[in-house]
């Protein structure tokens, strides 16, 4: 209607319906413009077609379901993509499709997604589609061609990858935008899965009232009545929060290279139940056959039943080394995972078929040596920090930090933390959501006296006993199951017969004491009233963070485990850049071959060649690929080095299908 009268003048009558929007073409006709779609020839002039993501058929062998390869779909390519033209009008109101991140290529397909991404190099690759629209939107309220716009978004919206679209936004010293209304987390009423779909509503404007409003929903009444109670908010932060700005909170040092996403297979073929893990490891004729059986979890292991499973970690091996460690293993997988693999578009996944998707090499390297390490679900109702045997290897949906002391697992577990860890994570629908970019790495821990530290510790370790000793008395009792209940108690709500049966079984009187006793100590532990409200929480948190970031700027870095993260005891002159977020890098990631260099004369030079050779966390390596880098190396003093550093704890020797070989630990960096 504002387009129209702009363009018309307000003499002539609106179009009908009054009401014009984007339904009458495709959405994604919204944000991408082209000149023409066209075929992707191969050399020969012929279609290149992919499997079409939705056809199977049944494997001869396994009788289980394939990706059908028959069933193929040509490609195609966007000739000259570029932003689509919005026209000038007063508001821009909408709903724009929420698809996630990963699904946009699916919904889509990879032409469009390569000319989107091409089309907006400034927008996270993982932000979900509907971001795109903010995006657009608040680049026509920058440029003053609108004056405010409104979106009804995912909930995600407050997550990482679409925080940083908003962060950009607020940030700018020109004509920044303020979000002068939103809704952080709203039930989407008009929907069949209304009890799985969350929105948020956020509006954006240059220039706005000195307050504004932000929405709690603190009541829903079925699907079509929802209560929501507002407040007036000098300033609305890019997670949708007010008070401290947690995004202003920068990654510590002390706490890097110890969190991380378990692995992410890329193939159920992987999995093993107990009686196929049982047979395949006793085909394995030597220990490091042994060790590619591995117990296996989930978020949903984590947090109801455990299923068992096993899975096959072929993690450092080349397909001819995988197929001689382990034939009837790597027949397994063969059978399973590689007609899937086939399909995949991306050549990393496609052609180390054999091998995970995503294999995590620093986890691997920070966890090595550890007996036990502390596990959270990604995205949970409840979260929840257990401690879970070293032999574990964790799914990607499981957040890992490579820290064996309760005293961790204790402030971990504190409410402290877990009001930072909602505030700073976001949900995911209707669960909380726990990234280690935002949760952990600038999460500042308490510098506590010895006391103190062992108050916690004693805590962490009786909280940690109390839940598996219940759990295995009582196999049918589930993590989610007992913090539902205490939910309740806390809420001092009425138990149902399920409950009272829960609360027996699972002594959650005793459970909420210790979480009680353990909130306590902690605080104690910060030097804090325990009274404090979450927002007062929040400023301390973020404040104390500005403080360790100036220390450490200064060389002063309180580890949480120095004798991993700075073995050398070397004191930093300066904060040193952080690397990327493992969830960034390229799967299957390893160290390119090294340029061949002139052996050293001198024994020491020597020794410091084949260190630095070998600094790649989780790397394997073989006398004959660390000779090959230098010119004149003689492969026998080379083994003498590897098996020196390996005696000093850098390296791991281990007997593989071919000989002698050295994974190189997370200490070699």
């Amino acid at each position: 209607l504002q387009w129209h009268y702009r363009t018309h003048g307000k003499g002539m009558p609106p179009p009908s319906p009054v009401l014009q929007d984007f339904g009458n073409i495709e959405c994604r006709d919204a944000v991408l413009a082209w000149d023409r779609i066209e075929l992707v020839l191969d050399d020969k002039g012929k279609p290149v077609t992919r499997w079409n993501g939705e056809t199977y058929k049944k494997s001869p062998v396994t009788g289980e379901m394939v990706p059908d390869d028959a069933a193929q779909t040509e490609s195609y390519k966007y000739i000259n993509p570029r932003m689509a033209t919005w026209p000038s009008v007063d508001f821009i109101v909408g709903n724009p499709p929420f698809g996630g991140g990963w699904k946009i290529r699916q919904f889509q397909g990879d032409g469009y997604v390569d000319a989107l991404w091409a089309t907006y190099p400034d927008m996270p690759e993982k932000s979900d589609y509907v971001m795109y629209w903010w995006d657009r939107a608040g680049e026509e309220v920058r440029a003053n061609r609108a004056r405010r716009f409104g979106f009804i978004t995912t909930n995600s919206i407050a997550q990482v990858f679409q925080r940083r679209v908003l962060q950009r936004h607020l940030e700018r010293k020109e004509r920044p935008i303020k979000i002068v209304f939103a809704i952080p987390d709203h039930p989407w009423v008009d929907s069949e899965q209304a009890a799985a779909v969350r929105v948020a509503m956020t509006v954006g404007a240059h220039e706005g009232p000195l307050f504004a409003q932000l929405g709690e929903v603190t009541e829903e009444r079925g699907e079509d009545s929802v209560i929501v109670q507002f407040r007036e908010v000098g300033r609305i932060n890019p997670d949708l929060s007010s008070g401290a700005n947690l995004d202003l909170a920068v990654p510590l040092r002390a706490n890097r290279t110890l969190c991380s996403a378990g692995v992410q297979l890329y193939g159920a073929g992987f999995i093993l139940d107990q009686v196929e893990a049982t047979r395949l490891d006793r085909l394995a004729h030597t220990n490091a056959a042994k060790q590619i059986i591995r117990p296996y979890m989930n978020g949903r292991d984590f947090s109801a039943r455990s299923r068992g499973v096993f899975v096959i970690d072929f993690f450092g091996y080349d397909e001819r080394e995988a197929a001689q460690l382990h034939p009837s293993a790597f027949q397994y997988v063969l059978d399973r995972v590689k007609p899937e693999r086939d399909q995949n578009r991306r050549e990393s996944i496609k052609s180390k078929w054999w091998r995970f998707g995503w294999e995590r090499p620093v986890w691997r390297a920070s966890s090595e040596g550890l007996k036990r390490f502390i596990s959270t679900p990604e995205t949970a109702k409840h979260r929840v920090m257990v401690f879970l045997d070293a032999k574990v290897l964790p799914d990607n949906m499981l957040t890992n930090f490579a820290l064996d002391d309760a005293f961790f697992l204790g402030v971990l577990s504190s409410q402290l933390h877990l009001i930072w860890a909602l505030a700073a994570g976001g949900t995911l629908e209707d669960r909380p959501r726990y990234n280690k970019t935002v949760c952990f790495d600038p999460f500042p821990f308490p510098a506590c006296t010895l006391i103190q530290e062992q108050r916690i510790r004693a805590l962490g370790e009786q909280l940690d006993a109390h839940r598996k000793a219940r759990q295995a008395a009582h196999p049918d009792l589930t993590i989610t199951g007992m913090y539902n209940v205490l939910e309740k108690l806390r809420a001092n709500a009425e138990l149902t017969e399920k409950d009272r049966v829960i609360h027996e079984h699972g002594l959650i009187s005793l459970l909420e004491k210790i979480h009680d006793d353990l909130d306590a100590a902690v605080f104690d532990a910060y030097g804090w009233p325990i009274d404090l409200t979450d927002e007062q929480i929040l400023e301390k948190l973020v404040a104390l963070n500005a403080e360790r970031a100036e220390e450490e700027k200064k060389g002063v870095v309180r580890w949480l485990r120095p004798d991993f993260q700075n073995p050398t005891g070397k004191k930093p002159e300066t904060q040193a850049d952080l690397p990327a977020s493992e969830d960034e890098e390229d799967p299957q990631s390893a160290p390119g071959p090294a340029a061949i260099k002139p052996w050293p004369k001198k024994i020491a030079e020597q020794i410091a060649a084949v260190r630095d050779r070998v600094a790649f966390p989780g790397k394997l390596f073989t006398v004959e690929s660390v000779a090959a880098a230098f010119k004149g190396a003689k492969k026998k003093d080379i083994e003498g080095f590897l098996d020196g550093f390996a005696a000093l704890g850098v390296l791991t020797a281990f007997e593989g299908p071919d000989g002698k070989r050295w994974r190189a630990a997370g200490r070699s960096t």
